[in-house]
């Protein structure tokens, strides 16, 4: 006796295909791939040392090398948001730009300190040293006398009493 024939593969006729292979999506639709998340570090970065920068512009060298750091950074952040690749461009401006006035309030200082320094006898002080060289005597005479000075403007004490 002959055995059947096989089955057709595949649905019967007349019957509801089979359903469409699972991708993890919602119902059997595949989802896209997650898109890379932004890289915003480096424009935060910049905001961060600016607003440190300016709060240290009365130092100088803080308020210049912050500034200029966040100045810089903020340019490499505003490049990746042109490029697609971050999407805190605002906050890379303000990076920037306060960067920038960091540098100009640290080198406002300058001329404030220079002067600061002439009016209490820095250059007298520093001509004194000069002229004592390496006589430790003297130097110590020349701030001494820079001391003195020094309290006289500003009527305080600068040595502590015993």
């Amino acid at each position: 006796m002959s055995e059947p024939p096989p089955p057709p593969y595949g649905p019967t006729p007349g019957s509801y295909p089979p359903p469409p292979p699972q991708y993890g999506g919602y119902g059997g639709y595949p989802v896209p791939p997650p898109a890379s998340a932004p890289r915003n570090g480096l424009g935060t970065a910049a905001l961060i040392l600016a607003i440190v920068g300016l709060v240290l512009c009365w130092s100088i060298a803080g308020g210049i090398i912050l500034g200029l750091c966040a100045v810089i950074i903020g340019f490499v952040a505003r490049g990746r948001v042109k490029r697609g690749e971050a999407t805190n461009g605002g906050v890379a401006i303000a990076g920037i730009v306060l960067g920038a006035v960091a540098i100009v309030a640290a080198l406002v200082f300058i001329p404030i300190y220079i002067g600061l320094f002439d009016q209490v006898g820095g250059t007298d002080y520093v001509d004194c040293l000069s002229r004592a060289g390496n006589d430790a005597e003297a130097a110590q005479r020349c701030a001494d006398e820079f001391t003195q000075r020094v309290e006289d403007q500003f009527s305080l004490t600068v040595t502590p009493t015993p």
